[in-house]
C-alpha cells in the first residue's frame, strides 16, 4: 500500500517483484504466469528460428550447386589445354577450342597480325631504284607487287568487328599460318585457357565470399532475431505480471483506470493516511497516543450494533453475548456485538491549508507536509466521523482538494498566503451552529503574492503581499469560535519567523517552527491539546455496580439514559 500510495502502480509492481523472492507462494504464482508466456512466446522463436534454418539450407544447396559448376568448368579448362598441348594443330580444329583460338587469333601483338617485314633484298632493291631514280631523273609511278609467299594472315578482312571469327574465317587463317605461328598460337591458346582458368578462380572466390558474407549476414539476423525474440517474451511476462497485479488492485478498489492511465483511488489514500497516523501516533507522547484512540465524551450514550474496531472499548458484554446466544454462536462478531455509542456530540470544522508554492519542492518539505495532513485528516475522522474538514492547497491561487488531489498534488509558483486565509473564513462563514472550529496552516515562507480587486494575482511585492495577508488575518480573527495554529518549516532567513509570527498574532493563533521529519507530531499534538486525554491506569480497575442513588426514581432514569439503559 505505501509503494502504489508513493510511487503509483510502478512502485507496486517493483516491490512484488522485490518481494517474491520471500514470498513462497508469490514467487509460485509468479513463475508459474512466467512459464505460461514463455511457453507461448517459444513457439514464436521456434518458427523463427526454422524460416532461418531454411534459409540457411537453400544457401548452402546454392553454394553446393555453384561449386560443383565452377569444379565441372575447371575440368573442361583443364581439358582443353591437354588436347591443346598434346594434338597440336589439329587441336586448333576443335570445336571446344573454337573461342580460345578465336580470342588467339584477334591478338593485336601476335605476329601474324603485325605488317611483313622486308627481306635484305628487298630492302637493297628499293635503295638502288631511289638512287637511280634521282641521278637519271626518272620517276617511278608506283612499286612492283611483292610476290606473295601465301603465309601471311589478313584477319583485319577476315574479322567483321574485330573480336570475333565466322569458321570460314577461321579455317582460312589457321591454313595460312607457318610453323612458326602455328607454334605461337599454340602457346597463346595456351595462355588463354590458363587466363580462363584464372578468371575462374577469381570468379569462385567471389562467389564463396558473397556466400559467406550472406551466411554471416543470416546468422547476425537470426541472432538479433533471438535476441529481439529474448526481450519480446520478458516484455510480454512482464506485461503480463503488470496486468495481473493491475486487476488485483482493481479488484480491491486500491487503482481505477483514468484517461492517463491507472491511479490510486480515495480509498486506497484514506488506509494510507491510516497507515501514517499509526506511524505518527507511534512516536508521539504518550498521552497523545490515548487521546487519539476514542471519540469525545458527552455523557449521553446509546445501545447500537458495533461500527469500528476503536468502539470495542465500549462493549456491552452482556447484551452481545445474548445476542450471540439466540443466534447459536457461541463466541462474539462484529454482527452479534452492541456498544455503547454517543448519543450527541460536538460539531467540529477543520480546515487544512497547504503551501505548495515551488519552495516547498526543496528538502522533501511538499511530501512531508502532504503525509502530515493525512495522518491529521484520519485522526479528525477517527475522533469526529460526522466533522466537515476541509483540505486547501495554495500558491498563486487557492484549490479545494479531496485526499486523492492533496496526494498527488505538485510545487506551483509563489506563496498567496492572503488568499488561502480569504478561502478558509469563506469556509467557516458556510457552516453554522458549529462548537469547534480548527485552522492548521503548513508553509515554508513569507507571502510572496496576493490577488487585487480584480481577481488578477500580484507576485513578487512581498510588502503588499504581507499587508494583504495581515487584512485577511484580521478578517477570519472574528470568527468564533476558532483556535489557528500555522506551522513554519524551518528556515535560514529570520525574516519568515517574523512574518509568521505576525499573521498568527493577528489571527490570534500560535505559531509552531519544526523540521519537516517532526511536522506530523507536531500537528497531532496541536490537535489532541485542551481534549479529552484518557490515561492509562496504574493497575487494573475492576468495574463496580454504581450505588444507589439518593435522588430518587427521576435520577435513576436519568443515569439509565445516560449509559444507555
Amino acid at each position: 500500500m505505501r509503494a502504489l500510495a508513493e510511487s503509483g502502480p510502478q512502485g507496486a509492481y517493483a516491490l512484488i517483484r522485490e518481494r517474491s523472492h520471500e514470498d513462497a507462494e508469490l514467487e509460485r504464482r509468479l513463475n508459474t504466469l512466467r512459464e505460461r508466456i514463455r511457453r507461448q512466446a517459444e513457439r514464436n522463436i521456434a518458427r523463427s528460428s526454422e524460416g532461418y534454418d531454411r534459409r540457411l539450407e537453400e544457401l548452402s544447396i546454392a553454394e553446393r550447386r555453384s561449386k560443383e559448376e565452377i569444379d565441372r568448368e575447371f575440368a573442361e579448362l583443364e581439358e582443353k589445354l591437354r588436347a591443346s598441348r598434346a594434338r597440336g594443330r589439329a587441336a586448333f580444329a576443335l570445336p571446344e577450342l573454337a573461342p580460345e583460338v578465336t580470342a588467339a587469333l584477334l591478338i593485336p601483338s601476335a605476329s601474324w597480325n603485325q605488317p611483313p617485314r622486308p627481306s635484305l633484298w628487298q630492302r637493297l632493291r628499293a635503295w638502288f631504284v631511289r638512287v637511280f631514280g634521282r641521278l637519271f631523273g626518272r620517276r617511278r609511278t608506283g612499286a612492283a607487287p611483292e610476290p606473295d609467299t601465301g603465309r601471311r594472315v589478313p584477319l583485319v578482312s577476315l574479322s567483321l568487328d574485330g573480336r570475333t571469327l565466322g569458321p570460314s574465317a577461321l579455317g582460312e587463317a589457321l591454313a595460312r599460318l607457318s610453323p612458326e605461328q602455328e607454334t605461337e598460337l599454340s602457346q597463346r591458346v595456351g595462355e588463354q585457357i590458363r587466363a580462363s582458368e584464372s578468371d575462374l578462380r577469381k570468379h569462385a572466390e567471389q562467389k564463396r565470399r558473397d556466400a559467406e558474407t550472406q551466411r554471416r549476414k543470416l546468422e547476425e539476423e537470426r541472432q538479433a532475431a533471438l535476441a529481439r525474440n529474448s526481450a519480446e517474451v520478458e516484455r510480454k511476462v512482464r506485461e503480463a505480471e503488470d496486468r495481473r497485479i493491475d486487476r488485483e488492485l482493481r479488484e480491491r478498489g486500491m487503482v481505477a483506470p483514468t484517461a492517463h492511465g491507472l491511479e490510486v483511488t480515495y480509498a486506497l489514500v484514506e488506509r494510507f493516511a491510516r497507515l501514517l497516523l499509526a506511524e505518527e501516533e507511534h512516536l508521539a507522547p504518550a498521552e497523545v497516543r490515548f487521546a487519539l484512540r476514542g471519540g469525545a465524551a458527552t455523557g449521553i450514550y446509546e445501545k447500537a450494533r458495533l461500527r469500528q474496531p476503536d468502539e470495542i472499548a465500549r462493549l456491552d458484554v452482556p447484551s452481545s453475548l445474548l445476542a450471540a446466544r439466540l443466534v447459536g454462536q457461541k463466541h462474539l462478531d462484529e454482527s452479534t456485538s452492541y456498544i455503547y455509542r454517543e448519543a450527541t456530540s460536538e460539531t467540529v470544522q477543520v480546515v487544512l491549508a497547504l503551501d505548495r508554492s515551488g519552495s516547498m519542492a526543496e528538502g522533501g518539505k511538499l511530501e512531508a507536509a502532504k503525509k502530515a495532513l493525512l495522518a491529521l485528516y484520519v485522526a479528525v475522522r477517527r475522533k469526529y466521523p460526522t466533522a466537515a474538514i476541509d483540505v486547501l492547497a495554495f500558491d498563486n491561487v487557492v484549490q479545494v482538494m479531496d485526499l486523492v488531489e492533496l496526494w498527488s498534488c505538485s510545487p506551483g509558483a509563489f506563496t498567496n498566503t492572503a488568499e488561502a486565509l480569504r478561502t478558509a473564513n469563506h469556509l467557516f462563514a458556510s457552516a453554522r451552529s458549529v462548537s469547534r472550529r480548527e485552522f492548521f496552516l503548513i508553509t515554508d515562507g513569507l507571502p510572496e503574492a496576493y490577488t487585487d480587486a480584480d481577481g488578477t494575482v500580484r507576485a513578487g511585492q512581498r510588502e503588499s503581499a504581507m499587508s494583504q495577508a495581515l487584512a485577511r488575518a484580521r478578517e477570519l480573527a472574528k470568527v468564533r469560535p476558532l483556535r489557528f495554529s500555522m506551522v513554519l518549516l524551518k528556515s535560514s532567513h529570520p525574516e519568515y519567523e517574523t512574518a509568521a509570527r505576525a499573521i498568527a498574532r493577528a489571527i490570534g493563533g500560535e505559531l509552531v517552527v519544526t523540521d519537516p521529519s517532526r511536522l506530523g507530531i507536531e500537528l497531532l499534538v496541536r490537535w489532541t491539546r485542551d481534549t479529552e486525554v484518557v490515561h492509562r491506569p496504574a493497575s487494573p480497575v475492576v468495574p463496580a455496580t454504581l450505588p444507589p442513588s439518593p435522588g430518587g426514581a427521576g435520577r435513576h432514569r436519568r443515569a439509565d439514559r445516560r449509559m444507555g439503559g
